[in-house]
């Protein structure tokens, strides 16, 4: 084992696909220790936060204030609240009532704002314009005063024996308030969900839970097929007829449709993570079956197999003594892409509404399955799928990477 994994990691590709794979692995585990918030946890009452740090204004008004005197403050708060939408309407006026449309940017904020502060007239009929149109404008008029405005804005509350609102305290445009010295502060580096679930705390317990998957999945279909791939290459006869008549039966029926139809079969109910894991592994196995006992059927008649044989091993001792450490290093191979086949295969299957059930544990599939049920692909909402499919790219990468360094150390083609 030593030497097998000396050998491993003189592969710059292994090591490159191990530490990526690591990383994605301490990251799993380290991450829900420091957050230990439900990855479920409905956190936003609304859809599809954008990432940021997102500051509590009730506390913010009552923590110490501090003056800053930034001279461009005016300028982004306006930039910032005027949208794409708001300009084009700005111009569409500005145009209606005579500017030349040359002259009118929309990517100048103060500009733009000049020219609508000078032009703009609500007396003023435009040709065309419905009554609808004229009230946006005006609302439009309204709302720019009230950024252009540069007095500050009171808080009041009510009198306990007049119930009338008195002043408080006013929080003028010049007055900032410390991130560090409010107390509630909640980072948001991957924004919200759908459901308002933070999604970087969804999606470090959906990689888990997918690695899981992948695990079980790819150790009962690696064992399976060694078993079967191992019996029917070296015991030859009717029972490498029978076991390759299954084997070819399996291959001639899609896997993933298979896997698809059981899924569906199970119910929704009865879908849980484990249970996802065992179909696709029990659906899995034929190729690694059929590799095995290509190379079982290779060992079998060298020299220290017949040995083996003349001194009277039973065949159980001669498969896991004189042939099994032969194909170690493949085996292993093997492993690795049916873990990452498997994270694939829950991946398609959840993306198709038959995956894992949705109420319990998150998995990369269900994140992409909520993703487009909610149309965030279309909205432009990338925080949403984005890092799924960075993740599931990262980990299928790196076991392939893992894949490519062990066949180039142990296969003597590729060997240097």
């Amino acid at each position: 084992m030593k030497h097998f994994i000396r050998q491993a990691f003189r592969s710059p590709n292994f090591v490159a696909g191990f530490v990526i794979f690591a990383v994605i692995l301490l990251t799993v585990f380290i991450y829900p220790l420091i957050i230990t918030d439900p990855p479920l946890e409905i956190i936003g009452q609304g859809t599809f936060f954008e990432p940021g740090i997102y500051v509590n204004v009730y506390d913010s008004i009552g923590s110490p204030h501090h003056t800053l005197k930034l001279s461009d403050a005016a300028a982004k708060r306006i930039a910032s609240r005027l949208g794409d939408d708001e300009r084009l309407a700005i111009k569409e006026w500005l145009v209606a009532a005579g500017i030349p449309e040359a002259e009118v940017d929309t990517e100048n904020t103060e500009r733009l704002i000049d020219q609508w502060v000078n032009t703009y007239d609500p007396a003023v009929k435009i040709p065309g314009m419905t009554n609808a149109r004229r009230n946006y404008y005006i609302r439009l008029e309204t709302s720019l005063r009230g950024l252009l405005s540069t007095e500050g804005v009171s808080i009041a509350a009510k009198n306990a024996e007049t119930a009338a609102l008195e002043e408080k305290s006013t929080v003028t445009q010049s007055d900032y308030v410390n991130v560090r010295e409010v107390p509630n502060v909640r980072l948001l580096l991957l924004g919200t969900d759908n459901f308002g679930r933070d999604v970087l705390t969804e999606l470090i317990a959906a990689t888990g839970v997918s690695l899981q998957i992948g695990f079980v999945a790819g150790i009962i279909a690696t064992l399976i097929g060694l078993i079967l791939g191992l019996v029917s290459g070296y015991v030859g006869g009717l029972v490498d007829d029978v076991i390759m008549f299954v084997t070819n039966l399996f291959t001639v029926i899609p896997s993933f449709v298979l896997l698809i139809l059981i899924s569906f079969s199970i119910g929704q109910d009865k879908r849980g993570a484990v249970t996802i894991a065992v179909v696709i592994g029990f659906t899995s196995w034929v190729w690694t079956a059929r590799a095995v006992r290509s190379q079982v059927v290779s060992l079998r008649n060298r020299d220290h197999v017949n040995l083996s044989k003349l001194s009277g091993h039973s065949i159980a001792h001669i498969i896991l003594n004189d042939i099994l450490p032969y194909i170690a290093s493949y085996v292993v191979m093997a492993l690795i892409l049916q873990i990452s086949s498997g994270i694939l295969a829950e991946a398609g299957l959840s993306i198709l509404g038959l995956g894992p059930r949705t109420t319990e544990v998150p998995t990369l599939g269900l994140m992409m399955n909520w993703a487009m049920i909610y149309q965030a692909q279309i909205l432009g909402f990338w925080w949403a799928y984005f890092p799924v499919i960075v993740t599931i790219a990262l980990i299928a990468f790196s076991m392939n990477l893992m894949n490519t360094g062990l066949d180039q150390v142990f296969n003597p083609a590729l060997r240097e």
